[in-house]
């Protein structure tokens, strides 16, 4: 429910050109907030913008673009209620595989450019007793294969907000996370789409090594995508991150999300592992052999 005075608050959002973040602008500007919406193009700028949304150049990789939002920021009369720290990429690759410009990009982008933006904005999140919103994403608990980059990413974003929340908390800041498990977005097609760039350029060993687990990961991601929540319900989840009065430290964002945060602490990791490698070899290309942790049997995968 908006009440008079949330329309006096700001509240921005990065990575909103599409996506979760594009819902979760518009959900909260429905709900009264003023949203500062961080979109890296006037293409997305000119999709986005409408009432109470107020679309703003960020990379949050770039130094200028986040000062500029400090500044737009700092400039308002408003106070800031929350900062919500969602851009990111997908990228997913063998460790062995993926190129050390890859891993170092997407550390930029999914835990470096966050830490930037909560730095620049803490002082006027301080001023008005406002919070962050870190999207995770199971991923930042649990890390399959091929998800080395983005999880280590996510798993870092996981702790840092444990850090922060327990500096901040007693200056009357709060830190929440959300983890989210599919989502109908985007994002899914495009790390499919560069998972294929990067394995079109590995070895012919890593290959023979790896091109059916990449194929069959494609598959899963695709599959769990289609069949997870929409970008509207899971800006809801957001949503009630950011207004609760007396929020959780963490929240799920679909059932996918909240079955692997029961289970997972209750089975080994070597269980785990078999489960897992369970579940992607459903996916592996037919007559393909999977690799998978010993004690998991392995045969031909299913169509």
């Amino acid at each position: 429910m908006t009440t008079s005075s949330e329309t006096q608050k700001l509240i921005v959002v990065t990575g909103a050109s599409t996506g979760m973040g594009a819902s979760a602008a518009r959900e909260l500007a429905r709900r009264g907030f003023h949203v500062l919406a961080g979109v890296r193009r006037d293409r997305d700028a000119d999709a986005i913008r409408s009432t109470g949304i107020e679309p703003v150049i960020l990379d949050i990789t770039e130094p200028e673009h986040v000062e500029a939002l400090a500044a737009r920021v700092t400039d308002d009369p408003r106070a800031l209620h929350a900062l919500v720290n969602n851009a990111g990429v997908q990228v997913n690759a063998p460790v062995e595989a993926l190129p050390m410009a890859e891993w170092r990009r997407v550390f930029e982008v999914n835990l470096f450019g966050h830490i930037a933006v909560t730095q620049a904005l803490l002082p006027a999140l301080l001023s008005g007793k406002g919070r962050v919103v870190n999207i995770s994403s199971i991923g930042g608990k649990y890390a399959m294969a091929t998800y080395g980059a983005y999880a280590g990413a996510k798993f870092a974003l996981e702790a840092v907000s444990d850090s922060l929340r327990r500096e901040v908390a007693p200056l009357g800041v709060q830190v929440v996370v959300v983890e989210p498990g599919g989502v109908r977005t985007e994002i899914a097609a495009r790390g499919i789409a560069t998972a294929n760039d990067l394995a079109a350029g590995m070895t012919p060993e890593q290959d023979e090594r790896y091109g059916a687990l990449v194929r069959a990961n494609n598959s899963l991601m695709a599959s769990g995508t289609a069949s997870g929540l929409t970008a509207d319900a899971a800006a809801r989840v957001i949503a009630k991150a950011v207004t609760t009065r007396r929020p959780r430290t963490r929240y799920t964002a679909g059932r996918d999300a909240a079955l692997i945060m029961r289970l997972g602490p209750m089975l080994s990791d070597r269980t785990l592992d078999r489960v897992l490698a369970a579940n992607l070899r459903r996916h592996h290309p037919k007559g393909a052999t999977a690799v998978a942790p010993r004690g998991c049997r392995v045969g031909h995968a299913r169509s």
